[in-house]
């Protein structure tokens, strides 16, 4: 994913925006973000889908779709 954006919150923790592969967006705190990599190219191999975990209804879909594709 990418860091989308920062904010700097005086006597508090930072917050950092990321987006990842999938295009789903979150916010966290900055001690919770570790970077491998420049832009959108990771400098490491990273698993099937990028390393993004599907929601449990993506899953269920998935299943679904092979389930019916094998049928």
């Amino acid at each position: 994913g990418t860091i989308k954006h920062r904010e700097k919150h005086k006597g508090s923790f930072e917050i950092i925006h990321v987006q990842d592969a999938a295009g789903q967006e979150f916010a966290t705190r900055q001690g919770n973000v570790f970077t491998i990599g420049k832009g959108t190219k990771p400098w490491v191999s990273l698993p099937k889908g990028k390393g993004v975990k599907l929601s449990i209804i993506d899953e269920a879909r998935k299943r679904n779709a092979a389930a019916t594709a094998a049928a």
